[in-house]
């Protein structure tokens, strides 16, 4: 007789199949279409609710498994002492990369290392250049200090070969971010090919030229444009090299890259591993067997918040992991407060141990391209890599990366997408937590350094023009309101106010009463509730009804003739209501919010109200 008690084996359970899924999902969609399940991204890629396994499992080759990622810590402190006691503290706790960020750089943020030797200098004082990856962020205005670092190490009396530094000269990804340079890229090529010579010449083993997407993701683009003009800078590059004489092999290795990740977890991974499928398809049809290119990922600007900014170290979070799983060579993540200034050594540690236990503890990098054999990334790289080199190609047919920026190829596409992603954020389709989905107006915001951004100093002398691709981060629109509630409270001692008058038992305005808190605190906005009797009390110039669309025209119009009686200038309705509409309008309501509204412009409506009030 069978033991009742014995485990089950996979054999005892029936196969499960998709037709099987697909019956439980009908019926949890209760007639809804199966298409609602489906969403797309930005580049018009389909994600699919469910995939299935990939029938080839060949991992890509990047990062070899049980190598981890290079864990880099931002060195931006503008004073050259302060510099330094940053950078040995995080070297001496975990870091295993420094990123020397210098003033003027894309990410500086109005900080930055000063353009001299001496600070230099000083800022490495008592660090072993051979026991750390140094990475510059330098500008138009900094290109020089490459020359620079490469004095330290010669004075030093280091092997240039010793040191693994990756020069980041980008040329083009300066162009693009301040749309200005003194010669066309026909004459600074071959310059630009002269210093990278002159740094292999001396020893240093590179890689020297960055093709940095990061300018385009940080204007708000897509996936495939980053991957694109990434792709087009790394070729432009790699044929001025070829024209100046270098071997083309050793030109293609001179290269590497610079992405971002950002908190959409699985196209940051497939995007990570887009990149080098990319980039070998260019080396093959150079001629070459081409190695693994390093890649090297920053985390997000765009999406970092100055409003509950704690949330940012879950973003920062699966940023990391994502890159991480995608086959990044090096991860600089961003500190939860530097949307508001310089980070402190709180927030330096916080994302440099948040790093060490991605590795230490959860084993991230323990095998090479997880992600491979897998339906949805793999199916997800593959429609990048199209979606990119289609792109890419595009690029090419105006000229190249460069002279797609002067003819605003580059920045128009951009701004398609950037325009699309602030009507997501705008209308609640992406949710920015802690931004425009559940608020908190009475934080304490993290600490900073007491230390103030520089003035930008005056651009270079420029022969070339094209329009910069501006730096935004998406919650910028919600976060402007906010500041205008805190003027307000400076100025008056309480924020500016509405009233949710709630219709009914607690079971049935609860959720909308949420909703439509969560919907104005968004804005800085105080919701204050009770019923409309309790409207004065409050001292609020606007209300919000929120009651079950069962409640009966007769009980919505005597409390919308309530608040109007007892001075409410505005009155709006939370949630959808078709079939009582047009009976809420006769009762002088005069808008409503709805899942999916635009968020944004109700909110300045709401404010170009309350300042024609005493609030």
């Amino acid at each position: 007789m069978a033991n009742p008690k014995a485990p089950r084996s996979a054999s005892d359970f029936p196969t499960a199949t998709e037709a099987d899924w697909r019956k439980l999902v009908d019926a949890a969609l209760k007639g809804a279409p199966f298409e609602r399940l489906k969403s797309h991204t930005h580049d018009g890629l389909t994600i699919e609710p469910l995939y299935r396994r990939a029938p080839v499992s060949r991992s890509i080759a990047g990062r070899p498994g049980g190598t981890p990622w290079s864990i880099m810590q931002r060195v931006d402190h503008p004073d050259p002492a302060a510099a330094n006691a940053q950078a040995r503290e995080d070297v001496e706790n975990g870091s295993t990369g420094l990123v020397l960020v210098f003033e003027s750089s894309v990410s500086a943020n109005g900080f930055g290392l000063g353009a001299s030797a001496t600070a230099l200098a000083r800022v490495l004082d008592g660090i072993d250049l051979r026991r750390i990856v140094l990475d510059l962020n330098l500008s138009p205005a900094t290109r020089g200090m490459a020359r620079e670092v490469a004095a330290l190490v010669k004075t030093r009396g280091i092997e240039a070969g010793a040191v693994d530094l990756r020069f980041s000269l980008n040329p083009i990804g300066g162009f693009a971010a301040t749309g200005r340079s003194p010669q066309s890229w026909e004459e600074l090529a071959p310059a630009f090919a002269a210093i990278l010579a002159e740094l292999a010449n001396d020893g240093f083993r590179g890689p020297f030229a960055v093709a940095d997407g990061r300018v385009v993701h940080n204007a708000g683009g897509s996936e495939a444009q980053e991957l694109a003009f990434a792709l087009a800078s790394a070729v432009a590059y790699l044929c001025a090299l070829e024209r100046s004489g270098m071997p083309l092999e050793t030109a293609f290795g001179a290269i590497y890259f610079r992405l971002t990740a950002d908190a959409d977890q699985f196209l940051t991974t497939a995007k990570f591993r887009a990149v080098r499928k990319l980039w070998a398809r260019i080396g093959t049809a150079s001629g070459l067997s081409p190695k693994p290119a390093i890649v090297t990922a920053e985390t997000a600007w765009r999406m970092l918040t100055r409003r509950d900014a704690y949330v940012n170290i879950l973003r920062n979070t699966i940023a990391v992991a994502a890159a991480g799983l995608g086959g990044a060579d090096a991860i600089t993540a961003l500190p939860h407060s530097a949307a508001l200034g310089l980070p402190d050594a709180f927030a330096r540690r916080i994302t440099r141990n948040m790093q060490l236990i991605l590795l230490e503890e959860s084993n991230l990098a323990r095998v090479g391209d997880p992600a491979a054999g897998s339906g949805a990334i793999e199916t997800l790289t593959e429609q990048l890599c199209l979606a990119a080199w289609s792109q890419f190609q595009a690029i090419e047919s105006e000229g190249g990366a460069r002279r797609a920026l002067e003819s605003g190829l580059v920045q128009r596409n951009v701004a398609a997408v950037r325009g699309a992603r602030q009507q997501a954020v705008a209308h609640g389709k992406d949710i920015l937590t802690g931004t425009n989905a559940f608020p908190d107006i009475d934080e304490t915001p993290p600490a900073i350094l007491d230390v103030k951004p520089r003035v930008a100093a005056g651009d270079e002398a420029a022969t070339v023009t094209a329009a910069p691709l501006p730096r935004l981060r998406l919650a910028e629109p919600f976060e402007a309101l906010r500041d205008r509630s805190d003027q307000f409270l400076a100025a008056t001692g309480a924020r500016p106010r509405i009233f949710l008058a709630t219709l009914g038992a607690p079971a049935e305005f609860t959720a909308r009463a949420n909703f439509a808190k969560n919907f104005f605190e968004a804005g800085g906005i105080q919701a204050l509730s009770g019923t409309p009797r309790d409207y004065q009390a409050a001292r609020a110039p606007i209300a919000c009804l929120c009651a079950s669309t069962k409640t009966s025209e007769a009980e919505l119009a005597a409390a919308a003739a309530t608040l109007k009686r007892s001075g409410a200038r505005y009155v709006f309705w939370a949630g959808h209501a078709p079939a009582q509409q047009n009976a809420l309008r006769q009762a002088d309501v005069q808008s409503f919010i709805i899942e999916g509204c635009d968020a944004l412009a109700t909110l300045n409506a709401a404010y170009d109200i309350l300042q024609q009030t005493d609030c």
